[in-house]
């Protein structure tokens, strides 16, 4: 009887932890599909921003220099913050084999926006190929290694292209453990 019992509350307790961890993946999942259902809203916080010179707020005073408006500055802005982070959550959610390739528009949408923000002369987007080698350098390559990997393997095996790419995800468990992956 007591075994019965035993066994009762320790499927209970592995029930409440796993509905828990539900929870959890469910909370994040929602906050990150509604981010993402807002990016067009915050891509036209642009059009708050007035079409002079100088920008005066409450919190700050911005002054256009190169561009002479502030409002071209900030719909610049928001056309590479948002895609770089739509591509980061991207990056961070996706459990695909070659998800290391969106690493090449992750940094050239960096260094643009970089670029942009420490920009004097008004040219940012001119040489952000040259920047881009090194990352190219060593992802590209990293990608055709393991889809040569995988097709050999497929060619050896009596396995799926889907069993494969199962076989290659790294699903780790928290946020910090997939950051702490590529360094």
């Amino acid at each position: 009887m007591e075994i019965k019992q035993q066994k009762s509350t320790e499927g209970k307790l592995k029930f409440r932890q796993t509905d828990k961890k539900n929870n959890k993946v469910i909370l994040k999942g929602s906050l990150i599909a509604t981010f993402i259902a807002l990016t067009p809203y915050l891509f036209y916080l642009y059009e708050s921003v007035p079409d002079t010179k100088v920008w005066n707020t409450f919190l700050f005073t911005y002054e256009s220099k190169v561009y002479e408006s502030a409002h071209v500055v900030a719909w610049t802005l928001s056309g590479k913050l948002i895609p770089l982070l739509l591509l980061l959550i991207w990056f961070f959610t996706c459990r695909h084999w070659w998800y290391h390739v969106l690493l090449v528009p992750i940094v050239m949408y960096t260094y643009q926006t970089i670029s942009f923000i420490t920009s004097d002369t008004g040219i940012f987007d001119e040489f952000q190929l040259l920047y881009l080698v090194p990352v190219m350098a060593i992802v590209v390559p990293s990608i055709y290694l393991i889809r040569a990997r995988m097709f050999n393997k497929l060619n050896t095996a009596n396995k799926t292209l889907e069993e494969l790419e199962e076989e290659f995800k790294i699903k780790p468990t928290t946020f910090w453990e997939k950051v702490k992956q590529y360094f």
